[in-house]
């Protein structure tokens, strides 16, 4: 065995046989959905019926928001120069940083670290209290609270509720109530969860890494991304100068799944 040599334990590959965490990828086909797969990629197992629905559901609320985010501007612009859809695409993933899609790694090590404070005589009331304090003394900001276009983000509403139903929200989505009741009591003003703020709390009541958190926003938006360079690329002209919010939707008119 050379000194060059190393394992990993994710995916097998021989001749005739896949297996990604040790199950045949053709015997996943057709029996579990893409979040499902996601979990068992990143995780190593697959996850229960709940926390699978979930998994999608968490996929689904990020896959766009629209042409006017950083990244959605950035594969555009890439695409309207005639770079390859794959360039696009990586243009945009690259714009995905700390202040845009970002949120999600920093949100989680505070819940985490807000989690490890509760004993018995402190509830995640006060400990959000404690932590908004010190952040205001700090002068730092919360990470996934508030949002430049929503108030009142429905994505938020129904992951949360969703949680709720499945049964998989436990320390991190009470810990993320809590932040926002002190927040708005700090502030004076009301500062809502967003939807990255909602897939924080909800990757820490799953068990998942700090790390992988901004995986979620960027395994999800590469879709949307892929459908704003090929529009570009389709219905645009090459070269144009892109403005970031003077445009119009054209698209289908509002309807019901």
């Amino acid at each position: 065995m050379s000194d060059l040599h190393w394992t990993t334990a994710i995916t097998s590959v021989k001749p005739n046989e896949l297996r990604l965490r040790g199950y045949c990828i053709d015997q996943l086909l057709g029996s579990v959905t893409f979040g499902q797969a996601v979990y068992l990629v990143l995780k190593g197992e697959l996850p229960s019926p709940e926390v699978g629905r979930m998994m999608d559901a968490m996929l689904v609320s990020s896959i766009d928001h629209g042409a006017t985010p950083p990244s959605a501007l950035a594969a555009r612009t890439a695409a309207s120069t005639g770079a390859t859809l794959s360039a696009s695409i990586a243009a945009g993933v690259l714009a995905v940083n700390r202040y845009h899609g970002g949120a999600i790694e920093g949100c989680m090590q505070l819940f985490y670290d807000a989690i490890g404070r509760l004993d018995e005589g402190h509830t995640p009331d006060d400990v959000a209290t404690q932590v908004v304090a010190e952040l205001k003394a700090q002068k730092k900001r919360a990470p996934g609270f508030g949002h430049r276009i929503h108030t009142d983000d429905p994505r938020t509403k129904r992951l949360l509720a969703l949680a709720e139903e499945l049964g998989v929200s436990g320390d991190g989505v009470a810990m993320a109530r809590a932040f926002e009741t002190a927040l708005e009591a700090s502030l004076g003003r009301r500062l809502p969860l967003n939807v990255d703020g909602a897939l924080a709390a909800l990757l820490v009541d799953l068990d998942f890494p700090p790390e992988l958190g901004n995986a979620f926003f960027i395994v999800a938006r590469v879709t949307g991304l892929a459908a704003h360079a090929h529009e570009e690329m389709t219905r645009q002209r090459p070269m144009r100068r892109i403005h970031p919010t003077d445009h119009e939707y054209d698209g289908p008119p509002p309807r019901e799944t």
